[in-house]
């Protein structure tokens, strides 16, 4: 007769538990509260699932769209230091993840460019060149745990505009929902305002007033906002399991985790809107390209400006000079 053993409940809790712990000290809150693994039900049951099954714990991170197109923040329209070193913290928290749970873990980049390229005002062939870059830094990183998906693996090689249509029209929530909800939830008004803001800074050359302008994005930051949701309920379709991860803050408790992938002043920071500094002591941190270049010398790799590093200044002392 065959014999079944019932899980070991507790075993699987506490292993998803000592999981979202790794996951914790990269929290990106809209409140900043300390909290434990418990206050994380959402998550900690998705990666039961996972423990449960013994299989490698899928996160999906919506994200790496593409760079601003403001010079002012960005080195250029393909992937530099700052996406280099996001992608090897990534794949180095699959492999913490992996010395408490074998089967390991694995995060599947939903790089978004193409999903909302119209009303960011970036061409979707640098949306393209950004994407095929990425696909290949991890190729060649050897960064097993990552993989890269975005609307052309779901609708092909169909013209843009008609994948941007097709998402929307079966996935995102109505223009007036989303108002009534920015007048009535803390978290999605202050997800409106940070893309309003996004969106001011990030477009360039407008002849119009500076009121013009922000009314023009308040009305684009909707749109964001709508073709963001449609595109997460496409990959909770495609990956109903995952835990869900998110580059925008998210309060203690919320269906997604809000994770920080470097270190910035502003929590909405992100590589794709930013340059990457280097500091004497070897940390890095991300800032709009006209700050960085104020602070440090520009590095090229492969051929390509790649970040900024800020020189110790002269006559400073390494803490090593007093060691005896």
């Amino acid at each position: 007769m065959l014999l079944t053993t019932a899980p070991d409940t507790r075993a699987t809790h506490r292993i998803s538990a000592a999981i979202l712990e790794l996951l914790l000290p990269h929290h990106r809150s809209t409140d900043g509260a300390p909290a434990t693994p418990e206050a994380f039900g959402h998550q900690l049951r998705r990666i039961a699932g996972f423990v449960r099954a013994n299989e490698p714990v899928v996160f999906t991170l919506p994200g790496f769209p593409c760079k601003s197109p403001n010079p002012a923040k960005v080195l250029g329209h393909l992937p530099d230091q700052g996406e280099r070193l996001s992608l090897r913290f990534l794949d180095a928290l699959c492999t913490d993840i992996e010395r408490i749970h074998p089967p390991g873990a694995h995060v599947v980049i939903c790089s978004d460019g193409h999903v909302f390229g119209d009303l960011i005002r970036v061409p979707d062939d640098h949306i393209d060149a950004y994407a095929d870059e990425l696909r290949a830094l991890i190729r060649e990183s050897g960064h097993s745990h990552l993989s890269l998906f975005d609307l052309r693996d779901v609708l092909g090689d169909l013209p843009h505009d008609t994948k941007r249509a097709h998402v929307h029209d079966r996935h995102a929530p109505t223009l007036q929902a989303l108002r009534a909800e920015v007048r009535t939830d803390a978290p999605t008004l202050a997800l409106y305002r940070g893309i309003t803001r996004f969106l001011v800074e990030d477009t360039a050359g407008f002849t119009g007033t500076r009121s013009a302008l922000q009314r023009e994005c308040r009305r684009r930051a909707y749109g964001v906002i709508q073709r963001s949701r449609a595109w997460g309920e496409l990959i909770a379709d495609r990956h109903p399991r995952a835990v869900r991860l998110s580059i925008h803050p998210q309060p203690v408790g919320a269906p997604k985790f809000g994770i920080r992938l470097l270190d910035a002043a502003d929590a909405w920071t992100t590589p794709w809107h930013s340059a990457a500094l280097r500091e004497p002591d070897g940390t890095w941190t991300l800032m709009p390209r006209a700050r960085a270049e104020r602070l440090g010398r520009l590095v090229h790799r492969d051929g390509r400006p790649s970040h900024f590093e800020r020189a110790r200044p002269v006559g400073q002392l390494s803490s090593a000079t007093f060691r005896r």
